[in-house]
């Protein structure tokens, strides 16, 4: 079937790749290992760009390393949502009392985007399948619309542990991404591309 992938890279990130090996990942080689009998046609892949840290200030640069990669890949396309940070007031945790001010940094627009370009390619026919790598049951409707609506079945590559029993409700399949699969889907070590050369951030 001709297929488009939808991938929530921070559900993605959080889900399966934080703290493991694998940050360096082909997508694409990963879709075509879980998805054997199908053509990929289009992969788009949703995140919003970091801003430095105190603790961190190279993150911004080993993410712009990591979407230079995504783009050797050539029917992938990155749609991009934000970053919003503001200062809230939130409760100590027990046995302290009182409340404390902190920067709370949340990334919106993503769940947005898929479930446009979700929709909107499903108008267009543009897929026979649609995938959608994450397990935020915020996707929920649009799923519903297109299985119900359009007469297109969707499947979900689950990033996480225990996968949403709503989404799994109303998927055609749900695959969970295993260690595995992830450790033969890395890129080179090093890449080139219009630009030139380049390598894997120290440390990945």
């Amino acid at each position: 079937m001709k297929t488009n992938i939808y991938i929530d890279g921070f559900n993605f990130y959080y889900g399966s790749i934080k703290g493991t090996p694998y940050h360096w990942l082909n997508v694409a080689k990963m879709c075509e290992i879980l998805l054997p009998k199908d053509s990929v046609h289009r992969i788009k892949y949703f995140t919003a760009l970091v801003t430095a840290r105190r603790n961190d200030p190279d993150k911004p640069v080993r993410q712009q390393t990591f979407l230079r990669a995504l783009r050797t890949i050539p029917n992938l396309e990155i749609v991009l949502g934000t970053f919003l940070s503001h200062e809230v007031t939130m409760p100590l945790a027990p046995p302290k009392k009182g409340y404390t001010k902190v920067i709370k940094t949340e990334e919106k627009g993503s769940d947005v985007n898929i479930a446009t370009h979700l929709l909107v390619d499903g108008f267009r026919n543009d897929y026979e399948l649609a995938v959608i790598v994450s397990n935020g049951s915020d996707l929920l409707e649009p799923i519903k619309f297109i299985t119900a609506e359009l007469r297109k079945p969707v499947g979900i590559l689950n990033p996480h542990k225990h996968p949403s029993v709503e989404l799994s409700r109303n998927a055609m399949f749900v695959k969970q991404i295993r260690k595995g699969v992830l450790a033969n889907s890395l890129f080179p070590n090093t890449l080139t591309d219009a630009q030139g050369t380049f390598s894997k951030p120290t440390g990945w």
